[in-house]
């Protein structure tokens, strides 16, 4: 039963990390305003993908590597993706920073399913 609303949150979350990712610079989501610092663009990506890698580590537990595969597929996919979009450019490093965020967000739901106890089979 507490599988519905994981599931629903990490296609929210898939969903909304799209439409950052895809939409034209004027209709991106920013925290501070449009011309932010590239570190609050790092942060953002970062944990954007962290708590994606979160809630897919929560949903294939004790599946790390798929679950940073999916993480890392779809921030690769998705950075080539912009290469289709007329004002987006992909960028490797942009790519490489939303992998590390996904790999450390399933890293840490898994750090805590492992200390969480097991339900009895």
């Amino acid at each position: 039963m507490v599988r519905n609303p994981v599931f629903a949150s990490a296609a929210i979350c898939l969903a909304l990390i799209t439409y950052a990712t895809l939409a034209k610079l004027t209709g991106r989501p920013v925290l501070i305003g449009h011309h932010e610092a590239y570190w609050i663009v790092v942060v953002e990506r970062f944990s954007a993908y962290g708590l994606l890698g979160f809630l897919f580590s929560f949903l294939l537990p004790g599946r790390f590597g798929l679950a940073c595969a999916l993480v890392i597929s779809i921030a690769i996919g998705l950075e080539v993706l912009q290469a289709f979009t007329p004002d987006r450019d992909p960028a490797f490093q942009d790519m490489l920073q939303k992998a590390a965020g996904g790999t450390v967000g399933v890293l840490l739901a898994q750090t805590i399913l492992a200390f969480l106890p097991r339900p009895p089979s």
